[in-house]
């Protein structure tokens, strides 16, 4: 028995490996879901150790796959794992890992990105949000083809302290292609410097904590995997909605290569283009050659802050969008060609 008041530490008994679990189950990585299996358990439990202390922690394991890192997890002393797999062939292996473990591991069969997380704990877990983060993990070895939209999905969460965030400032330890988690936590200037970058470490410290070759992974990808983590942050360095700070970071990196006001200068209509730009841009006090990558978050809020402004004074601006100003001015430039011709004939 444990001494008095202090926990006993959980250890799953004797199972199959995770290859063996694989022939068992002929289960087989899908290349179109972008599957890759970690099958060596000295990475899985070094990803959990990198999560921090789950000792008692309530944790969400997303993509499960053959349950790897979902051992590593339930080693780790938890209180409670709840897995969501989209793909039913690894349903009945998570089984067996729920049933060596009573009352520890929860088996959802559903979606990542569609999954409501914010009810699935109990509610004694929730802290103030500039407390100290909660007693909830996000650990995940993602899908390569679901590992952006995923992560943009949480940080649009995180600016709401909705969904996983309904607790607080969860934390989240998740595997990237190396050049995603290098684009995470790509500092100014850097050649990695993209809207990523900008959108993650407004809202959340991040940190890039090692780098799992690819040939660990079942089948081997063609990159290398990076594992991130990101907390949070008590306060956002960008005190803006999402959808305003991410549409001016996607006008200003889609000319990543060209000087920032060329991206900007596509927030607003053609008309007022020159001459708002040129506002925004000495409003904000950036210098109009500086490229996408050589913005700071710093030069960010001001950009958002006085966008928002002009927004205010402007109730259509927001709204506004190049690419169908673009179309209609096509279309108007055909209807004209085609008249011409007509009257030609």
């Amino acid at each position: 028995m444990a001494a008095p008041g202090k926990l006993s530490r959980f250890r799953l008994p004797p199972l199959p490996t995770i290859r063996e679990i694989i022939k068992l189950f002929r289960l087989q990585a899908v290349k179109q879901l972008s599957q890759n299996f970690l099958l060596d358990l000295r990475l899985t439990d070094k990803i959990v150790r990198k999560a921090g202390n789950l000792t008692n922690a309530y944790v969400y394991e997303v993509g499960p796959g053959p349950g790897g890192i979902t051992r590593s997890i339930l080693n780790a002393s938890v209180a409670e794992l709840l897995v969501v797999e989209k793909d039913s062939r690894f349903i009945p292996g998570l089984q067996m890992l729920s049933d060596a473990a009573p009352g520890k591991l929860r088996i959802v069969h559903g979606d990542v990105l569609t999954f409501k997380i914010e009810k699935a704990f109990p509610e004694s877990l929730k802290r103030q949000w500039e407390d100290d983060p909660p007693n909830v993990h996000i650990i995940g070895n993602l899908p390569f083809s679901v590992s952006t939209p995923l992560i943009i999905k949480w940080l649009e969460n995180v600016s709401q302290r909705d969904g996983p965030f309904a607790y607080g400032r969860t934390q989240m330890t998740l595997t990237f292609q190396k050049e995603v988690a290098e684009r995470l936590t790509a500092g100014t200037g850097s050649k990695q410097r993209s809207r990523l970058s900008i959108m993650a470490q407004y809202l959340c410290s991040v940190q890039h904590i090692f780098t799992i070759p690819g040939r660990a992974f079942v089948p081997k990808p063609e990159v290398d995997v990076g594992v991130v983590h990101l907390t949070p942050l008590a306060q956002p360095r960008i005190q803006q909605p999402f959808k305003l700070v991410e549409k001016v970071v996607q006008n200003v990196f889609q000319f990543r290569r060209k000087h920032c006001h060329r991206g900007l200068g596509m927030l607003f209509p053609e008309a007022q283009r020159l001459e708002s730009t040129g506002k925004l841009l000495e409003w904000a006090d950036v210098d109009p050659t500086l490229r996408p990558r050589q913005l700071s978050i710093s030069h960010f809020k001001s950009l958002c802050d006085i966008y928002r402004k002009m927004c205010d004074e402007d109730p259509n601006l927001f709204a506004y969008n190049f690419r169908e100003e673009s179309k209609k001015n096509k279309s108007k430039k055909q209807d004209k060609e085609d008249d011409r011709e007509s009257y030609r004939l």
